[in-house]
């Protein structure tokens, strides 16, 4: 209970008089939702966006939800989409919102919807008190928006690829992606009756979450009809080989799903899998998900160019400026790829690893690892690649001196701060890219400012109130820097064209010179076709 007042007086400072539990009709339900005094909020824990994905539905798109009758309970929890283990189940799409009480005939508020992370083979939306997110609306009184968060298939759910998806009139690629895009419809089509502005959205998302960003900001070839979001944060986006869904690659996923769950001798074997229990599949994900840890992604289930939804790879549609974002945001960790990447690179020579000897911190090492990562690439650009990540440096915001950090900045740059970067070169009005390098600086080490309520909101209260508070500023604005938060000494987001990136680090804000990623980001364009990216 001490801690509970702690954080109820020392981080919740803007409350206000007591609200009744709002009531908002839509053409297919009435939801009931909630208000809660502590945090000063109300919030729909359950609104229904699209029908099961059950049955013949079983990997296709999101179809329309029904209509119904009486009040619906907005404030009863949902369960996860399948996960990897026992979790989930497929009765799972529904979103939660939240937002400072709103009346009818005031402003209408920004909105922003967070997708979550989990390597596109795990995660959940859904609602706790305090929600995911709350310290960014609550890093000022003035800071108001809507939160929206949805869930949506992952795993072989939602990104099972093949021919035999392609050809079939009741399945759909990327279906998880595209419960996101009907999650945005939803807010398009209704969020005004919550006090939403349809025409000021953000899309957010953290690791797999921005991943999730970063196909939304290149889907349907960049001009997706109506407008569903202008603003766009990928914060260490998750973004792995980008396949088209009938490569090799793509098929092996499909027929070691099909052999895995006894479809493979079925005589259709879609139709198998449609209708085979869901353990099956949960026990078929663990074992597709390892298939590839150490060679080509540290997971196996991934976005793939579907020719309809996605219609190219990230690096070529970037270069032609076919996105949907007119502003947006890539932020990264500094050392965050190490995360992907085995300690085995660490290991004397004589001692290797059992069955991987060739897995050791010598030169030998580091290439017997990029020819696993990277299988694609050319003989003429590994020496490239090696002259920009060269054995030990500390050049600049480049600084380690093993082998596992050194192929964990290839892995950065290729899977998590690549991909934000060019979406924020794309955008068409502005784009910004911040780098987070406080120890360890780790994937995910920086959410804790600005995703969960916890004394780094009080014990780095200016750290907080520029980190998130540039957030908050971006999400009402399309610019980190309108309603800064700390004093006018303080340094500025540096739009990316100037050259330039924001530093988060532990006295404060800096920024530095864009050079080496941007040089690195320019050999990994150059190279995406043949890996592919």
């Amino acid at each position: 209970m001490l801690f509970k007042s702690f954080l109820i007086t020392a981080v919740l400072p803007f409350l206000a008089t007591a609200y009744e539990d709002p009531l908002v009709t839509l053409d297919y339900v009435s939801l009931q939702g909630k208000y809660n005094e502590a945090y000063n909020i109300s919030y729909f824990r359950r609104i229904p966006f699209a029908a099961p994905p059950v049955g013949e539905n079983r990997f296709r798109g999101p179809q329309p939800v029904g209509t119904f009758d009486g009040v619906y309970d907005a404030d009863i929890p949902y369960d996860m989409c399948p996960q990897r283990t026992v979790n989930g189940s497929e009765d799972c799409l529904y979103l939660t919102l939240y937002s400072r009480p709103w009346t009818e005939g005031a402003p209408k508020k920004p909105v922003m919807m967070f997708f979550y992370g989990g390597g596109f083979i795990q995660g959940a939306a859904g609602l706790t008190l305090p929600p995911s997110s709350y310290p960014v609306l609550n890093v000022s009184e003035p800071t108001n928006y809507i939160a929206v968060y949805p869930n949506y298939r992952t795993n072989a759910f939602g990104l099972l690829p093949g021919k035999k998806i392609k050809e079939s009139p009741t399945s759909d690629l990327n279906p998880g992606l595209l419960d996101q895009q009907a999650a945005l419809k939803w807010v398009n089509k209704y969020i005004s009756k919550f006090g939403g502005d349809p025409q000021n959205v953000t899309i957010w998302g953290q690791s797999a979450g921005g991943g999730s960003v970063v196909a939304q900001v290149l889907a349907n070839g960049g001009n997706t009809t109506p407008k569903l979001f202008t603003k766009a944060i990928a914060s260490s986006p998750f973004w792995p080989r980008n396949y088209r869904y009938d490569a090799p690659e793509a098929e092996e996923i499909y027929s070691t799903l099909a052999n895995l769950t006894g479809c493979a001798t079925a005589e259709d074997s879609l139709k198998c899998l449609k209708e085979v229990d869901v353990q099956k599949i949960r026990d078929a994900n663990q074992i597709i998900n390892a298939m590839h840890t150490t060679t080509t992604s540290s997971y196996t289930w991934a976005p793939v160019i579907d020719g309809e939804f996605l219609r190219e790879s990230l690096s070529s549609a970037t270069e032609k400026g076919r996105v949907n974002s007119d502003y947006a945001i890539g932020m990264y960790n500094r050392f965050e790829g190490s995360t992907f990447v085995s300690s085995a690179l660490n290991k004397a020579a004589s001692t290797g690893t059992s069955g991987t000897a060739a897995w050791n911190s010598t030169e030998e090492g580091f290439r017997f690892w990029l020819d696993g990562f990277l299988p694609g690439l050319k003989e003429k650009h590994v020496a490239e690649v090696k002259a920009l990540y060269p054995p030990a440096t500390t050049n600049g915001s480049t600084v380690y001196t093993t082998q596992q950090d050194r192929a964990g900045y290839v892995y950065r740059d290729v899977v998590l701060s690549c991909p934000g970067y060019w979406i924020s070169t794309a955008s068409k009005k502005a784009g910004y890219v911040g780098e987070y390098t406080i120890s360890p600086a780790k994937h995910a080490s920086d959410v804790g400012y600005w995703n969960s309520v916890n004394s780094l909101q009080t014990t780095q209260r200016f750290l907080y109130q520029g980190y998130a508070g540039a957030y908050a500023s971006f999400i009402e604005t399309g610019n980190p820097n309108a309603n800064k938060l700390t004093n006018d000494s303080v340094v500025l987001w540096p739009e990316v064209k100037s050259g330039k990136e924001w530093i988060v680090q532990a006295d404060g804000f800096s920024e530095e010179p864009l050079t080496m990623l941007k040089k690195r980001c320019d050999l990994w364009r150059k190279v995406g076709k043949y890996l592919p990216l």
